[in-house]
Parts: C-alpha cells; structure tokens; sequence
C-alpha cells in the first residue's frame, strides 16, 4: 500500500525531501512548487524545539491567514482589503430592526471588584430566562442561574469543559470550527476522534453517526450546530432524535454561536437550540455554548454562556478560577437588559432578514463566475466553497487564498477546518484541501469589494482551463 512513496517535506523548512512516512497519495506539482504550502508546512508541521516552546501552538487558521495578508499590506491599510476570513459579523448599528447597542456603559461599584467565576448572578438568571421562553415553554423542567455559568468567549468556555471531562473518547464531526483542533490537542484527559461528513451527504450529521460513534465506545459528542464553516443545521425532528440517541450514554456538547442565523423558518426570528429537547435540565447531559459574540453582534465583548445540569455547571464555573479568572463584570452588568425574550426576538427576525439578502448576493455572484455551489446554507454567514471546477493552480484553498492575497481579498483555506489533533493526518489527504470558507459576515460593501477582487482572481487564471 505505501510502497513507491518517493515525497516528503522538511518539517522545518517546508523543503521537499525524499521519502514520505504518513501519506497515502502523492500531491501534484502545484502544490510541491507552492510557496504558500511551503509556508503552511513550516508553521504547522512542527518547528525546532526552544528551550521547550512548542511555537506550533502559537495560532489557529484565521490568525495564520491574518499572518500572511499582513506580509501583502493588510495592516498597513485595512480599509482596503475585503476581510472575507474573519469569523465576524458586521457590528455597525445601521441593520433595519437591530437595537442600538451600547455606546457607554455604566461601571457600578461592585462591578469594579473581581467577578464570580461563573458570571454575576442577574445575567445568569437573563440567560435561562431567554432560553425558558424561548425553547422551554411546554417544559415541567426549567433553567435556573444555577444551570448557567458566564465565560470570557466561546473559545474560554469550550476549555472549560474540555477541563472537566473524563477520561472519554470524543467525537467531532469534520469539517468544523478550527479552534476545535488546538483544544482537541492540548488536553490529555480525553482522546479526540474525527468523522468525516460527506460533500455528497451536504455535510448533515445524521442520527446513525451518533449511535455508530457511541456504539464504539465515544461517550462525548462535540459539534457546532448551526455548523461551521458549511452553513447547515440538524433541526428537529432529527435533532430530537440525536438527543435521544445521547440521553444516558453520552454527553453532548452543543456549539450554538450561530443559533440566530437561521433561514429555514423565513425569517421569524427562531432560533435553533437543543436546549428544546432537554427533558430535565439538570439529568439531561446536554451542555449548550453560545454567546453575545455572534448573533448579538458583540465580539469584542467576549460575554458567553454555557448552559447544563447544575453539577456540570458548578464545576465549569470553579475551573474558571485556574484558567481565565472570569468574564468581564462591568459588560456582564450591560449585557442583562439586552437578553428580554421580546427583544432578542425582534433582534433575531432583523438579523435574519438582512444575513439572508446577504447570502443570496454572494451566491449569486460568485455563481455567475463559475463556482458550483450545490447547497446553499440554511444558517450562518459561511459558504463552504469547493474550488476543483476553477483553473488548476487556484483549484486548490491554499493557492486560491494566496491568489486572493494579491487582489486584497482574504479567505480561510479549507485545510484549517479539516480537525488533525497531533497533526496524524497528511496535508495532502486532506478532503478539504480543495475548499475554502468565504465569510458574509461583513458589511455589504465589504463583499462587493471582496468578491470584485475574487472576480479578477478568476479571470486572470482562465487561461489556464
């Protein structure tokens, strides 16, 4: 099977070099002669040891990207550039039907003390109050605060949990949210096990993965749902029945930052959640992660929440002691009257309306030069672009995003999202070494811009089809 590998790369130059240990297929000669996946390699593979430093844990996908476009003047002149990489969405107070956000804010007194490692009481209570009318209202069971605790961002309360996890298998679907992979790394309480989705399947995690994954002993599920970067969602009944499959033989941990992007109720405002199929709240080993970060457009806040039974939350919010000393009081304290029911519903209809005519523009622009989109997302603000249809030195995510660099224009190559905790895997057997995330998050003027520069990209490589 491995006989006749002749290809390698030096792990600390990016060089090739003679005789290849993991891979199973050889890479074409655009990819050996690249000197983006020279640099790819270089950064990623593993660096000479200092003094103990691991250097390769220094940055994730979006940051490396971020690296290179600042090597072509990205700094220099950010106005200029369409940030397509940048998992954000737009954070002005211009989107029809949106709610100002706050431009002062109040510090009280005791908001200049330390806070609560699992976040003041008032916005843990705002919280499970959210989450009680808006996916619990036939429900016996009810959130409390004591199910809630606050953490200082998405990536804070995913290691939060990763601290407090047994000794596991867990599985997580690929691609997803390219954080993932360093946590996955770094902690050594559980071992990570990756399923690949298929392009053909539209990426979905159907009910059958979950009881194949616990059949073979995985007793923790992590996913993002709405899912990161292909744009779709598991909805009920289907995530139901995942719930079920999980109650009483594994935990499942549920990412939601994307909940309010959802386009497949026309715009109504309803959000997806599992916290709708929780029985009891404090029996059910569900843990939910969401946040102000994405859907209440508020990144550089850093205010999220994780959701579960009292138990589990205890222990989230004590770790938070030895590992990130809290989230922020004073925005804490902001944040409250932003999460009535009633408002975050109008909030959501608003967001919704304006992400999906932003959707439909860039599909259709980037349809009519050429790209084959075959699903087109149901949430979120990504697409999952597959590059092969385009001319062969820009068909594959890491050539196209340098491709974009020199017209001003940053995308995330779709290796970033193909989790490799340990780097096991070769970045030639990547299936997603052929894709890229393209992000409408931004303003729409950002994408005009963002995709005129794709366009010329395009163009000026027809000659090669």
């Amino acid at each position: 099977m491995f006989s006749g590998r002749k290809f390698s790369m030096n792990r600390n130059t990016g060089e090739p070099r003679p005789s290849r240990r993991f891979s199973t297929s050889e890479p074409g000669a655009q990819e050996t002669s690249s000197k983006i996946h020279r640099q790819f390699r270089a950064a990623h593979e593993g660096h000479l040891p200092h003094a103990g430093l691991d250097a390769t844990r220094a940055s994730t996908g979006v940051v490396w990207c971020t690296e290179r476009a600042a090597e072509y003047g990205f700094m220099e002149e950010p106005h200029n550039w369409a940030n397509l990489g940048q998992g954000a969405p737009e954070v002005e107070d211009d989107i029809e039907g949106c709610f100002q956000r706050p431009q002062v804010i109040d510090i009280s007194l005791a908001a200049r003390e330390y806070g609560p490692t699992a976040g003041i009481k008032p916005l843990r209570e705002a919280v499970a109050h959210m989450y009680n009318e808006m996916h619990r209202q036939d429900k016996d069971s009810k959130y409390t605060w004591e199910n809630v605790a606050i953490v200082p961002g998405g990536r804070a309360g995913l290691i939060r949990i990763a601290a407090v996890l047994n000794n596991a298998y867990v599985g997580f679907f690929i691609p997803d949210y390219t954080a993932y992979n360093e946590m996955l790394s770094l902690f050594k309480n559980f071992a990570a096990i990756p399923v690949p989705l298929s392009e053909e399947d539209g990426y979905h995690i159907h009910p059958d993965n979950i009881a194949t994954e616990i059949a073979r002993g995985t007793s923790v599920i992590l996913t993002s749902n709405p899912r990161n970067p292909t744009g779709r969602v598991v909805a009920n009944p289907e995530l139901a029945e995942i719930q079920d499959i999980c109650r009483g033989r594994a935990t499942l941990i549920s990412d939601e930052f994307y909940s309010g992007y959802n386009y497949t109720s026309n715009c109504d405002g309803t959000t997806i959640s599992a916290a709708e199929n929780v029985d009891d709240v404090d029996e059910d080993d569900v843990l939910i992660i969401d946040g102000l970060t994405k859907r209440f457009r508020l990144p550089g806040w850093r205010i999220a929440w994780i959701l579960g039974p009292k138990e589990f939350i205890k222990a989230i919010g004590s770790c938070g002691s030895y590992l990130d000393g809290g989230a922020n009081a004073p925005f804490q304290e902001a944040a409250v009257p932003m999460l009535e029911p009633g408002l975050v519903q109008r909030e959501m209809a608003a967001l919704q309306r304006h992400f999906r005519d932003k959707r439909d523009y860039v599909v259709r622009r980037l349809r009519d030069m050429g790209f084959v989109i075959k699903y087109v997302p149901d949430s979120t603000f990504y697409l999952w672009l597959n590059l092969e249809g385009l001319p062969g030195p820009i068909s594959d995510g890491l050539n196209f995003f340098q491709a974009c660099l020199e017209e001003k224009v940053i995308v995330v190559p779709g290796i970033f999202f193909d989790l490799n905790p340990s780097r096991r895997r070769d970045l030639f057997d990547s299936p997603c070494h052929h894709f890229v995330r393209f992000s409408y998050g931004p303003r729409m003027d950002v994408l005009k811009l963002g995709c005129d520069g794709i366009e010329r990209v395009v163009n000026k490589f027809k000659k090669y089809l």
